[in-house]
């Protein structure tokens, strides 16, 4: 056999049209207009056997330059991080590599017991009350986050931090077109967020400010203090997005009053793969329970006692009216949160502090040798695993030239901000060895001389 799978055969057709009672393939399409019909074959290549297939893909896919073959030192919202092998193991198993969404409770205990678990660790990481079953993506989930703030407090109005994600940016600009919600944003100072502005343009209007910690360029937020300015308005709420792996040795934001935490956990157990996709998380006060997004997995028993899980909370618009609906999200990441579950267990509360703690020593002794290297350091507040460093040149240019050297630069900044012209936001991982960091001052010090 030339194919994978079993192809449809002339008397395969023949049959199927005599079923359906129509002579041959025309008279099957005899409704649509002669006008619209495709005359002639389409103008693409001949299909080829599985064997040719196969290795051209193969070819093909040999041309990427990928994490294993460069080390990369790219972050802005994905990140290489240390992935334990039993993870892939895990989600490998077909009882969970298959299962969609767990709506019979008496035949997917094992996926509602691995969704619980990972509400569970997202609630110790962020000291929140609850958290759902996971969202598509941090972006996602931040710019569910805005609009359930505008439902809560009957406010139309939200001021958030430049100092996100750009992309989260957009990602919120599309999501309140539709509820019709006013996007203030505000801008950063030093590398974080400008809270005299903050303070100026907080009013009663304000259903909440949205601010990263760790933010875009890897400073670390005064949460406290924005809580406290937050404060002066009734109502109004703090919501946060955070790396997950940093609040394994950062204060958590829901020791600083944070009303809504929102991330991307494929920092755990995920890989690039692209840029997605990925697993967002959404963490909140009981309070707002039943306005969560997606779904909330609950611990029970049954009729003996004996202990069970199931779908607890499903504010979605399959189960309940469409205007009565939080959100459209229709399915969490399932797999990836089971990932993501397994890493945050393989690890340990012990390891993830180790390894956000690895994240912070290995960039601190990055920026020391890049400033030996005469450097600028553009911020130079606390950070967790990514600074900003200005080299005054292309970078575009000058990470072409990393490449040829193994290595993936860092982040462009003057694609988001032209006043970071010539300035590269640079990531650095547990997994970075000082062999690797060595060799990135080296190469980019040779190409900034």
């Amino acid at each position: 056999m030339e194919f994978r799978y079993l192809p449809m055969t002339d008397t395969d057709k023949k049959e199927m049209l005599k079923r359906i009672g129509v002579q041959d393939s025309d008279e099957l399409f005899s409704d649509i207009p002669e006008g619209v019909r495709l005359k002639g074959d389409l103008e693409i290549k001949p299909p080829k056997n599985e064997y040719q297939l196969m290795k051209e893909l193969t070819e093909l896919a040999g041309k990427n330059i990928n994490l294993k073959s460069h080390t990369s030192f790219l972050g802005a919202g994905v990140y290489d991080h240390y992935i334990p092998s039993i993870v892939d193991h895990v989600i490998s198993r077909s009882e969970f590599y298959t299962a969609y969404t767990p709506y019979q409770p008496e035949i997917s205990q094992g996926e509602l017991q691995a969704i619980f678990e990972f509400q569970t660790m997202i609630c110790e990481l962020t000291g929140m009350d609850v958290a759902n079953s996971s969202m598509y993506d941090g972006g996602t989930a931040l710019a569910e986050a805005v609009n359930l703030s505008a439902g809560q407090t009957k406010k139309k109005k939200v001021l958030v931090s430049k100092a996100i994600h750009p992309e989260s940016m957009a990602v919120i600009h599309s999501y309140v077109k539709g509820p019709g919600v006013e996007v203030i944003e505000i801008d950063h100072k030093d590398g974080k967020t400008d809270v005299k502005q903050l303070e100026e343009e907080l009013d009663e209007n304000t259903a909440s400010v949205v601010v990263q910690y760790p933010n875009f360029f890897g400073q670390i937020e005064p949460l406290d203090e924005i809580r406290s300015i937050v404060d002066t308005q009734k109502k109004t709420m703090m919501i946060t997005s955070s790396n997950p792996l940093s609040l394994g040795y950062l204060t958590p934001p829901g020791e600083f009053g944070a009303d809504i935490v929102v991330g991307d956990a494929q920092v755990f157990g995920i890989p690039a793969q692209y840029g997605g996709p990925h697993c967002g998380y959404f963490a909140t006060t009981k309070k707002l329970m039943r306005k969560v997004p997606g779904r909330l997995v609950g611990q029970t028993v049954d009729e003996e006692g004996r202990r069970g899980f199931v779908l607890t909370l499903q504010a979605r618009e399959q189960h309940i009216r469409r205007d009565k609906a939080t959100s459209n999200i229709c399915s969490n990441q399932a797999l990836n949160a089971l990932a993501s579950s397994v890493a945050m267990s393989s690890l340990g509360k012990q390891g993830l502090k180790k390894m956000a703690w690895m994240n912070i020593q290995k960039t601190s002794y990055l920026k020391k040798q890049l400033q030996k290297r005469g450097i600028e350091i553009v911020y130079d507040g606390p950070f967790f695993n990514e600074i900003v460093i200005n080299l005054n040149q292309n970078i575009q240019e000058m990470n072409k030239e990393l490449l040829t050297k193994g290595i993936i630069g860092g982040y462009d900044l003057g694609e988001v901000d032209e006043n970071l012209n010539g300035c590269m936001l640079v990531a650095v991982t547990e997994i970075r060895t000082k062999e690797e960091m060595d060799t990135f001052v080296k190469e980019v010090g040779d190409l900034h001389d």
